[in-house]
């Protein structure tokens, strides 16, 4: 009885109750990869590291603010090289790195625009580490549903499986 009284008040107050939230809408992905958490960590945070799974070329500044670019294509023209003007958001070595990250060339409208990226390092023992993808700040219409679909994909079928090749048959050849 209490509720219905509280509610009406509210209402007479000028209060209108809250429109349910819908919730943000995120991409997660992980892998368990054969290696200790420092390479894992090492991987990820230097361009050699990069390079020996996620792309052919990239330019990574390991500090907060610091350039967070992933090349697929390097010697393409600026705007079509691949992950390019994204940053460093947060570092917790060993732990947690946070990026921005830009879709696809192809999706002009949403690459111009920045979503983010955590990424989790979690040591599971025996040599073993557990990355851990969330990317939240996706927006609304078909382009950014198409970017969800995209990185809803690219990242645990592509990323994470290279990642995890990398360490248990070697680095990828670029040039091959």
């Amino acid at each position: 009885m209490k509720t219905k009284y509280l509610f009406a008040a509210l209402i007479f107050l000028g209060a209108t109750p809250a429109a349910p939230q819908t919730p943000e809408r995120a991409v997660t992905a992980e892998v368990t990869v054969n290696a200790a958490v420092a390479e894992v960590w090492k991987a990820w945070t230097t361009g050699e590291g990069i390079k020996s799974f996620f792309a052919p070329g990239c330019k990574i500044e390991l500090r907060v603010f610091g350039a967070f670019e992933i090349y697929f294509n390097p010697d393409g023209p600026p705007g079509q090289r691949g992950a390019e003007g994204n940053m460093i958001l947060a570092i917790q070595p060993h732990k947690m790195l946070s990026f921005t990250w830009d879709a696809p060339p192809t999706l002009s409208n949403v690459r111009q625009q920045r979503t983010s990226v955590v990424l989790r390092f979690n040591d599971l023992g025996n040599n073993q580490t557990k990355v851990t993808l969330t990317q939240i700040g996706f927006g609304e219409g078909e382009e950014w549903d198409k970017a969800f679909e995209y990185f809803s994909h690219a990242w645990q079928e592509v990323v994470f499986k290279h990642l995890k090749d990398r360490f248990e048959t070697g680095p990828i050849g670029w040039n091959k």
